[in-house]
């Protein structure tokens, strides 16, 4: 992968979380890679983001960090905008510095939710809180400043790593009797391992396999939290568990400080034709996804 005479230096932002835990562990044979925890390499602090860019030299940053609490951003905007967006500004300032590409991951929440079909990535972004705008000016940042960048929008990301609604499901049917879980709201849960891969993919020593802009990666297909809990129950057996049912509940039922998309499908039509691939349906991923659980030692 490393183009021939030039070893490749990846940086790998919030290297604890799961998607760059998964990138880390998918790039580790691609070159010298760093993926720094929020210890290490504080988001919140552009002027530190800098600093370390200049310490590490990168020729390829994968910016998976984010500030994710979609709540909290209601009431701590600066902190959010500040993470998703300023920071990534420096990456992209860095990323031109060194010459670097800029591999940036970014969110369903940047569209209004309302649409009837999957969102392609032309569409207009209307965000409909404080997360998704901040997520918005980091894309901005990103196609307004790096000479060379992907912006990748993911949707419903989980894996066996972190908090995620995926591990949440597990431990609350171990918990509970029932789950009460919101039917009304339609994504495609999209599995970490697969952004890794389609990333990988993008990417030929150092260097994007196709050009620069937007391109949206999540699974295909689309199905409602509730659907997904159901079938997250169907496919990890747990003799431990307790819960029987999972009761569909309306996002009224379950209100929240921000509001979620009611319909957020990303379509990968684009990502498909340019890499000349076929992104799996979130079922198949959910069946791999829990047959990496099942090896996972106890």
């Amino acid at each position: 992968m490393a183009a021939e005479g030039r070893p490749q230096r990846i940086l790998v932002t919030g290297g604890d979380g799961q998607l760059g835990w998964e990138l880390a562990r998918t790039f580790a044979d691609a070159g010298t890679v760093w993926a720094p925890d929020r210890r290490a390499l504080d988001l919140s602090d552009p002027d530190g983001v800098r600093r370390y860019c200049r310490d590490v030299a990168p020729t390829l940053i994968l910016n998976a960090a984010a500030y994710t609490a979609v709540d909290r951003a209601e009431t701590d905007m600066e902190t959010a905008m500040l993470v998703n967006g300023d920071a990534t500004a420096a990456l992209a300032d860095e990323a031109n510095r060194h010459g670097a590409l800029l591999v940036h991951y970014s969110t369903d929440y940047v569209f209004d939710g309302l649409a009837d079909r999957p969102y392609g990535e032309g569409d207009p972004t209307a965000p409909q809180g404080a997360y998704g705008r901040s997520k918005l000016a980091g894309e901005q940042a990103v196609a307004g400043v790096a000479r060379r960048y992907l912006i990748f929008r993911t949707s419903w990301l989980y894996g066996n790593r972190r908090q995620n609604f995926f591990l949440t499901m597990l431990r609350l049917a171990r918990e509970r009797d029932e789950l009460r879980v919101v039917a009304d709201q339609i994504g495609s849960p999209t599995w970490v391992h697969q952004v890794a891969e389609v990333t990988r993919r993008a990417i030929t020593g150092g260097e994007s396999a196709i050009d620069s802009g937007i391109y949206h990666v999540s699974a295909n297909g689309s199905t409602s939290w509730h659907g997904f809990a159901t079938a997250i129950l169907a496919a990890v057996p747990d003799p431990a568990r307790r819960a029987n049912s999972v009761v569909p509940i309306a996002t009224s039922d379950y209100p929240t400080p921000a509001r979620r998309p009611a319909y957020s499908v990303l379509s990968n039509a684009k990502i498909e034709a340019a890499l000349n691939i076929r992104v799996p349906d979130w079922q198949t991923q959910l069946v791999a996804c829990a047959s990496e659980r099942a090896a996972l030692p106890e």
